[in-house]
């Protein structure tokens, strides 16, 4: 009555407010389908919209970013809509991501809206602007199946069911993704394609194995679906499922394997088998399940074998099922640049698995193609734990040198790590090691001056270091702690006027090449670990970030970071 008031004394229905909304949009929003008649009475809404009426609350014409069509399928409103659609006849207008009516009917779940404007002619394959999506992908999204069955029964069967959004994939993987059953169920019956690939190559089953919806990956299996199809990573769901943890996934994947004798230890693009990610992630069930199958015993695959993986992400239960299952000698099994996984133990100070191998007779002086043993891995990153274990309860040598003769106590004192190296000094009472000389013809008392290593330095003068030892630019200690070559030319200056020297004795030479700044001693160690797969689905690609409420908050595929510059 308020309304009707209203118009008969000549209010504007077309004035629009701040946000561009007008009498129409608000009773579309609250479903208000006798308002809409009775402005519709007075003047044909179509033209109505295409107005603002002449008192604007402000001075631009805004207009709303979507149309009163919009407001109420969004909102389920189908009796506002069938007087919306008697006037408005661009069914198919798009809000500013290029989402139709249809589009926002389906991801809600409004069925009646969706039959509606499917009746009404409303286009169900047009795609929206951002990841070209139809309203098709949006129902399979959400799992609303009822719309799913309206939508694919009003287009063609054959365009409709494996139509491809931006990125490749159809309503199936999107329905797998989030787990809705029903929804794939649906797909399956019409048709859909189970093996079809997205633009990474991955299936449906690939999403099934990443989340772990066990129905939907069997409903994929009763249909055909092949469990080792490779990504474009040379990744199978067998690995997927391994890598997550998804231990009911992953048995129906070996069993559909099995069924049609195919080997499941395929190893990926950079070598690693699915032993090998179950092993990394630390998921004892998949591994005890893998290592039941005679093909994971063979130990496949990268040379950065299965226990390395274990070791360095510290999971002490893989590691003791590799060992217990294919015996201890693989304790001491190296990887291509000759590290074995005592090293990658030390390398991230994991105290628990590194006595596991020490238990299983790990070499504990075994030398890399750098010839870094365990200890100066452990010393070089300040792994005091590792160190100590080491050298007191291992009896690990003191005395071997790395290829640029660099000893553990050389590789503490270059970066710094004060702790690792007074733990080796404790059990160094040999002066010529306390001396010893690295390819530059450093001793540990220049690297640690050079670095400021206060406590450090005190004990090697304590243990009879050298002050007058040269290295191969005639610096002695006291010289390398200057900061650059120039400070470094004239403290040698002013030493040579204040001390004379004898005939007998030299002055370090003063034909200085670029100084060496002591933190050079050798090059970082860096292991190239495993591709990061974390199980949360997002860092495989985004999974959850399909379909939220207010409207498909697309973003770009996470990649995992695969690069072969990996650090390790």
């Amino acid at each position: 009555r308020c309304l009707e008031y209203l118009l008969r004394n000549d209010a504007n229905p077309g004035i629009r407010d701040k946000q561009g909304y007008n009498a129409v949009h608000y009773s579309a929003a609250y479903g208000h389908r006798l308002c809409l008649e009775l402005i519709a009475s007075e003047t044909p809404l179509d033209v109505l919209m295409e107005t603002s009426g002449t008192d604007m609350l402000n001075d631009s014409d805004n207009r709303a970013p979507i149309s009163p069509l919009h407001l109420a399928a969004y909102h389920g409103h189908h009796q506002a809509l069938e007087v919306l659609v008697q006037s408005l006849l661009d069914l198919d207008v798009r809000n500013n991501n290029g989402r139709t009516p249809l589009d926002l009917a389906a991801f809600k779940g409004h069925v009646e809206c969706v039959d509606v404007l499917i009746n009404q002619g409303a286009s169900i394959l047009v795609k929206d602007y951002v990841v070209k999506r139809t309203p098709i992908h949006a129902a399979a999204t959400n799992g609303h199946s009822e719309c799913l069955r309206l939508l694919i029964g009003n287009a063609e069967p054959q365009n409709a069911v494996d139509i491809q959004d931006g990125n490749g994939q159809t309503p199936l993987m999107l329905s797998v993704l989030n787990g809705h059953t029903d929804c794939v169920y649906s797909l399956l019956n019409k048709g859909a394609n189970v093996d079809a690939k997205d633009k990474w190559g991955r299936t449906a089953l690939h999403r099934g194995a990443v989340t772990g919806h066990e129905e939907c990956v069997e409903a994929l299996l009763q249909h055909g679906a092949k469990s080792l199809l490779r990504d474009c990573r040379g990744r199978t769901p067998i690995h997927l499922s391994a890598a997550c943890g998804h231990i009911g996934v992953l048995g129906a994947l070996l069993q559909s394997a099995a069924a049609v004798d195919a080997a499941p230890a395929m190893a990926d693009n950079h070598g690693y088998t699915s032993l090998h990610w179950a092993c990394y992630n630390g998921h004892d069930s998949c591994v005890e399940l893998l290592l039941e199958q005679e093909v994971f015993q063979k130990m496949e695959g990268n040379s950065f074998s299965p226990l390395h993986c274990a070791v360095i992400n510290d999971n002490e239960g893989a590691a003791e099922m590799l060992i217990d299952t294919l015996g201890g000698g693989i304790v001491n099994s190296t990887d291509s640049k000759g590290r074995t996984p005592l090293h990658a133990a030390a390398f991230t100070d994991h105290v628990e698995c590194l006595q596991l191998l020490l238990g299983h007779s790990a070499q504990v002086n075994a030398v890399d193609s750098s010839g870094k043993t365990p200890l100066m891995m452990a010393a070089e990153n300040g792994q005091t734990n590792t160190v100590e274990v080491l050298v007191s309860s291992a009896k690990a040598d003191l005395t071997l040198q790395d290829n640029s003769k660099n000893t553990a106590l050389h590789l503490a004192c270059s970066k710094g790590h004060e702790t690792s190296a007074l733990l080796i000094l404790e059990k160094i009472t040999d002066r010529n090691l306390i001396n010893a000389t690295n390819a530059a013809l450093q001793t540990p008392l220049h690297v640690a001056a050079r670095n400021g290593l206060t406590v450090v330095v005190q004990e090697l003068l304590g243990k009879g270091a050298s002050v007058l030892a040269v290295d191969e630019n005639g610096y002695t200690p006291a010289l390398a702690c200057a900061p650059n070559k120039d400070v470094a030319d004239c403290l040698a200056l002013i030493l040579a006027t204040m001390m004379p020297v004898s005939s007998s004795s030299t002055l370090p030479s003063l034909t200085f090449n670029a100084i060496n700044h002591y933190t050079n001693t050798s090059k970082t160690v860096t292991f190239d670990s495993l591709p990061i797969m974390r199980s949360d689905h997002s860092s495989y690609c985004t999974f959850n970030n399909i379909g939220r409420e207010g409207g498909y908050p697309y973003t770009e595929e996470d990649e995992l970071n695969d690069s072969d510059s990996e650090t390790y």
